[in-house]
C-alpha cells in the first residue's frame, strides 16, 4: 500500500466524515417548497404572521382552541423555540441568509430563559442540600405530596460550583418549558397581571395528571391568586408556605436547540458566515442541561429502593447520564433561599445523542465547565445503549427507564428488567395517555440517532437506525397521493437485562413488542419519522428508503394550504372539557380569569375565557350531545418538521435524483489485503490507487463498492397498491391484472418482471 496512505491521510479522512459534504443550495422542487413554507410562516423573516405574537412569540399553534400538552394554542413551549432554530438553520442553508438563527436564539433567551430578576437568590443555593424530598405518586388524589424534612435523604449536587466558576453566576441558563404568549390566563410576569409573555406552569401532580386535570398557575407565586397559600398547597404539603418562584426545563427541547444550532453553524461555516457566538451560547446551554443527567434527589443510580434506604449520592454516582424528562429550580421571592432537582425518569423520545456528540467533540460547542464535555461523552454512549436496550423485535423503540419506581423509590415487580440498575418503564412519566404510545416519540428520538449516524459514522447508531428503518418501511404506506402510517403503538413484554457486550447480537428482546394500535395521518409525526429515515438512508445509500422519503413528502403536498400544511382532525377527546379536575375537598381559591376553584370543578369551569373563543360553539355542541368536533390545526413544530424534511432532501442532494442501490462488491485487490468493503457508496472517495477506490468508515479504511447490474423490478402496478417487489423469483401464488404475486415474510409481493 503506498506510503502516502498514512496516519495523516486517515486523520484527514476522519475529518471529512465528521462533516460530510452537503449540497450547498439548490433550485429543486423540495428546496422551493421549504423556502415557500418558511415565507408563509415568517413572512420572509419579518415574523408578522399568525404564527407569531406581536412580541415575536412563536405560538404553539395558530389556532387558539387547542388542548394537548399545552392547554391553549397561543401558549408557547421550549419545544417551539427549538424548532424555530431548526427552521432558521435550514432556511439559512437554502438561501444563504443565516440572520434568522441569531434572531431566534435572541428571543429564546428573552422569552424562555429567566433573567436574573426572575430567579433571585440563587447565590443562596447550597449544593450539599439541593432540595427537600417530596414523593411523587401515580394517583392524583394522593396530592398534595407531603414534604419530608429529614437529613440524609437527598444527595449532593456535584456540578453547581463548577458551573458558577465557569460562568461567574449562580443563575441557571436553561429554558422554562411553557409561557403564556398572550397572557390569556392573566397572571402576567412576576404576577403583575398584564405583561406578556409570562411564565406559567401546569403539570405538578404525578403520572395520572393529564393536561385535562391540570390547574394552571404562575411561576412567580406571591399568593395573589389561588387560595391562602396561592396554588402551592395543591401540590406539596407543608406547615409554612413561603412566597417563591419555580421553573421547570424540558431538556429535550434545549438539546434540540443545540442540535439545530450545530447544523446552522456547520452550514454557515461552509458559506463563510461566522456563528461562533451562537455556538458558545449553545455550549453554555448544554453545560446547564446536565442537570437532566441526575436523579431527582441526587440519589445513587441503580437498585434504588426506599426513599429512606436508597443511598444519597456523592460525586457523580447520582448521574444516569441520560436526558431525563425534566429538571427544575426555584427559590424565595426575597432571594433568601434556592433549590434544584433533577429527574429520575428517562424516555427514549427525549434522548439526543447527536447533541451529546456535538457537546463532547466539536470544539466550538465544548462547554466551559471542567467536566461538561466529559459528561456528554459518557452520555453519548449511554444514550445509544438505552436505545439498543429498548429496541423491540419490530425495530421500534420502547419507553424508558427510571431510578425511582412510581416516583417514590418503590419496589417494582420481579419481572421488570433493568438498565444499569434502572427499571424498565413502558410509559415513563405520564400514563394518560401512555407516554410512548404516540409514534411522534419514535420520530423525535430516532431522528437524532440517525443524524448522528449520518454526521459521525457512529456504527452503534447505524445498527439501531437500520433496524428502526425496517419498522418505518413496514408501517408507512404510500399509494399515489394517499399516505397512511402508524399513529399509535401498544407495548407488551420486557426488554432483556442489559448487557453492554451484547449490543449487536441478533435475536435480542424477543419478548418485547411494539405493535400498531391505530393507523392514520399525523403530518408532523410523519415528517419527523421521515427525517429519521432520510438520515440513515442517505448514509447507507438506501435507494428504497430515499424513494419512500420522496413519496411521502410528495404525498404531503396535497395538504398544503395558505398557512402551511394541515389535515382535519376529529377531536373526540374534547369531551374532557366537561370532565372534573381533581381539587381536594375543602380547598377553595380563584384564578386570574376569575374562576372559582373548588372540589367538583371541570376543565372548562376553571378556563371560562374559552367560552369567548370563536371555535367554542363546536365544542359546546359536542358537550350537549352533538357531533364530534373537527379542527384543522397549524402547529409550529409540525410545520417546521415538514419544512425541514423538504429542505434536507435538497441539502443532501436528493431533490433531483434518487440514488441507485449498491448491488456490487468492492475489488478483491482490497479485500485480499484484509480490508472490508464499505457499507455504502463512497461519498466522497478518499483515495485512489491500483487496488481501487478507498473510503473510510469508523476510522478504518474500506473498499468503495463497485456497481453491478441492477436487479429487475416488478411492475409499478404492485407498488402503487402499497406492496413491495419480491426480492427474487418466488413461486407464483396468484395471478391477476397486476401480474404474478408471490409471498415473502408472510406478505404479498410482486414478482420481478423477468420471472417466468
Amino acid at each position: 500500500m503506498p506510503s502516502i496512505r498514512s496516519a495523516i491521510a486517515l486523520l484527514s479522512a476522519s475529518a471529512v466524515m465528521a462533516a460530510p459534504v452537503m449540497k450547498k443550495r439548490a433550485a429543486d422542487a423540495y428546496a422551493q417548497r421549504a423556502i415557500d413554507h418558511y415565507n408563509k410562516m415568517t413572512n420572509g423573516g419579518q415574523y408578522n404572521t399568525d404564527y407569531f405574537s406581536p412580541e415575536t412569540v412563536p405560538y404553539h399553534s395558530i389556532e387558539t382552541l387547542m388542548v394537548e400538552a399545552p392547554d391553549h394554542g397561543h401558549e408557547s413551549v421550549s419545544e417551539t423555540y427549538s424548532f424555530w432554530i431548526w427552521l432558521e438553520a435550514v432556511n439559512g442553508k437554502l438561501t444563504g441568509n443565516y440572520d434568522g438563527i441569531n434572531t431566534a436564539w435572541s428571543y429564546l433567551e428573552k422569552h424562555m430563559i429567566p433573567d436574573a430578576k426572575n430567579q433571585p437568590g440563587n447565590s443562596k443555593y447550597n449544593p450539599s442540600s439541593p432540595a427537600t424530598y417530596a414523593p411523587e405518586d401515580d394517583d392524583i388524589t394522593n396530592y398534595p405530596a407531603q414534604l419530608v424534612f429529614q437529613d440524609g435523604l437527598v444527595g449532593e449536587d456535584p456540578i453547581a460550583k463548577e458551573l458558577q466558576q465557569a460562568y461567574n453566576t449562580w443563575d441557571i441558563y436553561a429554558m422554562h418549558w411553557i409561557i403564556d404568549g398572550d397572557n390569556w390566563y392573566g397572571y402576567g410576569q412576576q404576577a403583575d397581571g398584564k405583561t406578556k409573555p409570562s411564565f406559567i406552569n401546569t403539570f405538578q401532580r404525578g403520572s395520572s395528571e393529564s393536561t385535562w386535570k391540570t390547574v394552571p398557575h404562575p411561576c412567580w407565586e406571591e399568593f395573589k391568586w389561588g387560595g391562602r397559600n396561592g396554588f402551592l398547597d395543591l401540590f406539596t404539603g407543608d406547615n409554612n408556605y413561603a412566597k417563591q418562584w419555580r421553573y421547570t426545563a424540558a431538556p429535550d427541547a434545549d438539546a434540540r436547540a443545540i442540535q439545530a444550532a450545530y447544523f446552522g453553524y456547520m452550514w454557515a461555516e461552509e458559506d463563510g458566515v461566522d456563528l461562533s457566538d451562537l455556538a458558545s451560547k449553545a455550549a453554555k446551554l448544554g453545560d446547564y442541561i446536565r442537570y437532566a443527567q441526575y436523579d431527582k434527589y441526587f440519589k445513587k443510580i441503580g437498585n434504588c429502593i426506599g426513599h429512606d434506604r436508597c443511598s444519597a449520592g456523592r460525586g457523580k454516582n447520582s448521574a444516569h447520564y441520560l436526558i431525563s424528562w425534566y429538571f427544575a429550580w426555584g427559590g424565595g421571592l426575597q432571594g433568601d433561599w434556592a433549590w434544584r432537582i433533577g429527574s429520575s425518569h428517562t424516555h427514549t423520545g427525549y434522548q439526543n445523542p447527536l447533541a451529546a456528540w456535538v457537546l463532547s467533540t466539536q470544539s466550538a460547542f465544548k462547554p466551559k465547565s471542567r467536566t461538561g464535555a466529559d459528561d456528554w461523552a459518557t452520555s453519548l454512549d449511554r444514550q445509544l445503549e438505552l436505545f439498543r436496550w429498548l429496541q423491540a423485535s419490530e425495530g421500534c423503540i420502547a419507553g424508558g427507564a427510571t431510578n425511582s419506581w412510581q416516583g417514590h423509590y418503590a419496589q417494582p415487580s420481579s419481572d421488570i428488567t433493568t438498565f444499569y440498575g434502572m427499571y424498565y418503564d413502558w410509559q415513563p412519566v405520564y400514563h394518560d395517555p401512555p407516554s410512548n404510545n404516540w409514534t411522534g416519540m419514535q420520530g423525535w428520538g430516532m431522528e437524532r440517532v440517525c443524524s448522528l449516524y449520518y454526521i459521525s459514522g457512529n456504527e452503534k447508531a447505524g445498527t439501531i437506525c437500520r433496524d428502526w428503518a425496517k419498522w418505518v418501511k413496514n408501517t408507512v404506506r404510500v399509494n399515489g397521493n394517499e399516505v397512511i402510517h402508524s399513529t399509535n403503538l401498544e407495548w407488551s413484554g420486557n426488554p432483556d437485562e442489559w448487557n453492554s457486550n451484547n449490543f449487536n447480537k441478533s435475536g435480542r428482546n424477543r419478548s418485547l413488542h411494539g405493535t400498531s394500535s391505530s393507523d392514520g395521518l399525523d403530518l408532523g409525526t410523519l415528517a419527523s419519522i421521515i427525517k429519521g429515515l432520510l438520515w440513515v438512508s442517505a448514509k447507507d445509500n438506501d435507494a428504497e428508503g430515499i424513494q419512500l422519503v420522496l413519496d411521502v413528502m410528495n404525498a404531503i403536498e396535497q395538504y398544503s394550504d395558505d398557512l402551511g400544511y394541515a389535515a382535519e382532525e376529529p377531536r373526540g377527546d374534547y369531551s374532557k372539557f366537561g370532565e372534573e379536575v381533581y381539587i381536594p375537598s375543602g380547598w377553595t381559591g380563584k384564578n386570574a380569569q376569575g374562576a372559582n376553584i373548588r372540589s367538583g370543578v371541570t376543565f372548562i369551569d376553571i378556563r371560562p375565557k374559552y367560552k369567548q373563543d370563536p371555535d367554542w360553539a363546536q365544542v359546546e355542541n359536542y358537550l350537549n350531545g352533538g357531533s364530534e368536533p373537527r379542527f384543522t390545526y397549524h402547529r409550529f413544530w409540525a410545520q417546521t418538521e415538514i419544512m425541514v424534511a423538504n429542505g434536507l432532501i435538497s441539502i443532501l442532494g436528493y431533490g433531483d435524483n434518487v440514488p441507485q442501490p449498491v448491488t456490487g462488491t468492492c475489488p478483491a485487490a482490497i479485500t485480499n489485503q484484509g480490508y472490508k468493503c464499505c457499507s455504502a457508496k463512497c461519498n466522497p472517495v478518499v483515495y485512489k490507487d491500483e487496488s481501487g477506490d478507498w473510503g473510510v468508515e469508523n476510522n478504518q479504511w474500506c473498499g468503495c463498492p463497485t456497481d453491478a447490474p441492477a436487479q429487475p423490478k416488478c411492475s409499478t402496478k404492485f407498488t402503487q397498491q402499497g406492496y413491495k417487489c419480491c426480492s427474487s423469483c418466488l413461486p407464483v401464488m396468484y395471478t391477476d391484472e397486476s401480474g404474478k404475486w408471490g409471498v415473502e415474510n408472510n406478505n404479498w409481493c410482486g414478482l420481478p418482471s423477468n420471472c417466468n
